[in-house]
């Protein structure tokens, strides 16, 4: 390594992934509009895991009902999630990442990583490690390239698909400056009009931004968080230490809206038994437990309540139990879900990064 070569974040983001992984078990749906979600039946309760490009020129999208990208693409190819391959896919993918020469990875999820890198050419390391992935997987990715977790992140989406893009603090504000505030990585549509209410429109007057005034409006630690974000700031540092889970959480969506106590009660327990049995492999107590309620049409409540130490699963099913009664009586229940929180071990990674906000 030479005296010149630089300290670098790479965001690696593969394109469509899940979509792309189907279509290399079926060439015959390359270039037509293909959604992947719940057991493939458009009539279900469930959502879109991802689209393909052509899919998405419909205006289909993640986290959109089956139902309704089936009414926007409704020549579209509907298939059914298969966990198991694109885990496969994906720890192919991160076994070559952390083949490349130098790389620090962090792993975010089965689609996404970052690398910390030493190079005098960002570019070119980026273009050697797409190639990398594409020769080995038949995959292909976009790459960020960032002084800071943030930056290289959010130079990710500039750079798709199949491209490399260089965001730093000296384009951060000609690039991204007129943006709005919901194409920053870690704020969503709720958060960004929250901001507009403020009068906080784009990432420049994010970046701008009066500091008491976000606190005042989002707390001490979320309001200066969020003005961090509009500067493209924060941490450089890529952790390849182990994700550590902070709780396990199960859900299920109901074909048809439960209003019945003793239905409810049977469902939750049937989740209760799921997130035990995940609680147990992690041999950590339970300090927290959660409940998620969505009514129906679509509005959605969580409860929290925090307990003593415990790896008494029989306590952690009481405590579950016990938020059941948060439920408005006789209002209709589209989809439930419970969670436990876990003491987390000493050696655990620090901090956070914007996709991790739990649920």
């Amino acid at each position: 390594m030479t005296e010149s070569a630089a300290s670098w974040v790479l965001h690696v983001d593969l394109d469509q992934f899940i979509a792309a992984v189907e279509v290399l078990r079926r060439p015959e749906l390359a270039g037509k509009p293909l959604i992947v979600g719940g057991h493939g039946d458009p009539g279900e309760r469930a959502v879109v895991a991802t689209a393909s490009y052509e899919a998405r020129a419909f205006g289909v999208g993640s986290g959109m009902p089956l139902r309704i990208a089936a009414r926007k693409a409704p020549d579209a190819v509907i298939l059914p999630v298969d966990a198991p391959v694109y885990t496969a896919a994906s720890e192919e993918v991160m076994a070559t990442l952390r083949e490349q020469p130098g790389a620090v990875v962090q792993v975010l999820g089965w689609d996404e990583a970052f690398l910390g890198v030493q190079t005098e050419d960002p570019e070119a390391y980026a273009q050697r490690v797409r190639s990398a992935v594409l020769e080995r997987t038949a995959l292909h990715c976009s790459i960020g390239i960032g002084d800071t977790l943030v930056r290289a992140k959010n130079a990710t989406d500039l750079g798709k698909p199949r491209g490399v893009f260089r965001l730093t603090a000296e384009n951060w504000l000609e690039v991204m400056g007129e943006r709005p505030t919901r194409d920053l990585w870690g704020i969503g549509s709720r958060i960004s009009q929250r901001l507009a209410a403020l009068g906080i429109r784009s990432v420049a007057d994010l970046a701008d931004a009066d500091a008491p005034e976000l606190a005042a409006a989002f707390g001490p630690k979320m309001g200066p968080w969020y003005r961090q974000l509009g500067r493209g700031e924060g941490s450089a540092v890529v952790d390849d230490t182990p994700w550590v889970a902070r709780g396990h959480g199960r859900e299920t969506t109901f074909p048809q809206d439960l209003t019945d106590p003793a239905l409810l009660r049977q469902a939750a327990g049937e989740l209760i038994e799921r997130v035990l049995a995940d609680v147990a492999e992690e041999q950590r107590s339970v300090v927290g437990v959660g409940l998620k309620v969505r009514y129906a049409p679509f509005m959605t409540r969580t409860f929290t309540h925090r307990v003593p130490a415990t790896t008494d699963p029989a306590v952690v099913a009481a405590e579950l139990m016990t938020l059941l009664e948060r439920i408005e009586p006789g209002r209709p229940v589209r989809l439930l879900g419970v969670r436990a929180e876990l003491r987390m071990p000493e050696d655990a990674r620090e901090g956070h990064t914007p996709t991790r906000g739990g649920w």
